[in-house]
């Protein structure tokens, strides 16, 4: 069914970090958004933007899924 050689579905350094910036990002723009804090929303939404940034140029110095500095681990 699936390939041994798989590394999964954006399970990488570069992956992990982009995910906690973002949802670091999304919980703080939730809180900033119930207490109407319009200027905290928006730097949520930076932050948000930031994790992504973080990904890609992560992605892009090797750690991404198939970066050369990325070792997957295997699944026992």
């Amino acid at each position: 069914m699936s390939d041994e050689n798989e590394p999964g579905h954006g399970n990488s350094p570069a992956a992990w970090v982009a995910v906690v910036i973002m949802l670091i990002g999304i919980a703080g723009g939730t809180l900033a958004f119930w207490f109407d804090q319009a200027l905290l929303v928006w730097i949520s939404v930076g932050v948000v933007v930031l994790g992504l940034i973080t990904g890609g140029v992560l992605a892009k110095l090797g750690y991404g899924v198939k970066g050369p500095r990325y070792a997957p681990k295997s699944h026992s």
